[in-house]
């Protein structure tokens, strides 16, 4: 490693014993979500086109870099990591970064380590990540039905997804199903989504679908408010307003009959961004202060530039410093264009 200077060593004491990172409206960013990957062995047709140009590898940071960068938000008081993609199980290696990344869950650093995947992979992979200390994933399930789930998936296998689910639950780790309302594709299945992760003892969240990225597909025949989505669950369901949250953007109900908890995230019909506290890195090192809005920050180059993090503590803090009040998601019926050009796939689930 490169000798330190005195003066250097002062100022990484000093960037290293500053308070935790706050943006400019008072709030801590304690949640970092981490994409190792852009590229998922589903081509789900609200996220992706079919057809997907994904980067070169050269272009991706190592598993060691990312595990560097993590280490240095833990450092600066985030408390919750959570890996996306792409699908992140898809990654080479990716367990010896689940694994280095558990360090800082025995230090007591770093209160969460979890996962968002779209379940190809949990068969193969559930007990590694148990071992690693991931005890809670969220997995993305749209539907039960094994042809409209390879409709929507264009490429995926539902059985395989339900092994994966299972062997989960068998390694003990907590579940929670994500699923995007689409009009006209899965709307009329939602109770049974719902009923179905409830009787898994499995929460559910019901996710709007975000205009990022040209996938091929008109976005104003997917969208389907969550309001609506509500409205016509409280005929059959009785909802009860629950406090309950993980450190994300859903909002929880307790569904009465079920037992279970039913969260929103409604980025378009009523934004969440006034307790933000998550900012996104993608796999190439750059970083996103808000999903909505273009500006990021590029930490590659600090990274790479010294073997101390002076230099890329320094970028962290002026990133956060930039951090926006909210996002400007909107379905643009007139021009029906998403309104970020980037992928989800891109910047992270």
């Amino acid at each position: 490693m490169a000798q330190v200077s005195a003066d250097t060593s002062l100022a990484l004491q000093r960037i290293d014993n500053a308070q935790q990172l706050v943006d400019p409206f008072g709030r801590e960013i304690a949640y970092l979500r981490v994409s190792v990957t852009d590229r998922c062995d589903f081509r789900c047709v609200y996220c992706m086109s079919e057809h997907m140009t994904f980067l070169p590898k050269r272009d991706l940071l190592s598993l060691e870099e990312l595990d560097r960068l993590c280490a240095a938000f833990v450092r600066r008081g985030v408390k919750k990591l959570r890996i996306t993609g792409g699908e992140p199980l898809v990654r080479k290696n990716i367990m010896w970064l689940f694994r280095a990344l558990g360090r800082h869950l025995e230090s007591g650093d770093l209160q969460e380590l979890t996962l968002t995947t779209n379940g190809s992979q949990l068969e193969k992979y559930a007990s590694e990540l148990k071992a690693a200390g991931v005890e809670r994933i969220n997995v993305s399930l749209d539907t039960i039905d094994a042809v409209k789930f390879r409709a929507i998936t264009r490429w995926g296998d539902l059985a395989t997804v339900l092994r994966g689910l299972d062997a989960a639950e068998k390694a003990g780790i907590k579940i929670k199903i994500n699923a995007v309302a689409l009009k006209g594709v899965n709307e009329d299945e939602i109770e049974d989504l719902i009923r179905f992760a409830h009787g898994r003892g499995a929460d559910m969240t019901l996710i709007e679908t975000m205009p990022l990225g040209d996938i091929g597909e008109d976005r104003t025949a997917q969208y389907l408010p969550l309001s609506m989505v509500r409205a016509k669950l409280m005929d059959r369901f009785t909802l009860q307003e629950s406090a309950f949250r993980t450190g994300g953007p859903a909002r929880y109900v307790t569904v009465k009959e079920t037992g279970g908890r039913l969260g929103f995230i409604t980025p378009l019909t009523h934004n969440f961004c006034e307790s933000c506290n998550r900012v996104r890195l993608t796999c190439t090192g750059t970083l996103f202060m808000c999903l909505g809005q273009e500006d990021a920050a590029d930490l590659r180059a600090p990274l790479r530039a010294s073997d101390d993090d002076t230099l890329l503590d320094t970028a962290i803090v002026e990133a956060i410093s930039r951090k926006p009040k909210g996002h400007d998601f909107v379905i643009d019926r007139r021009t029906k264009k998403p309104s970020l050009t980037r992928h989800m796939s891109v910047t992270g689930g």
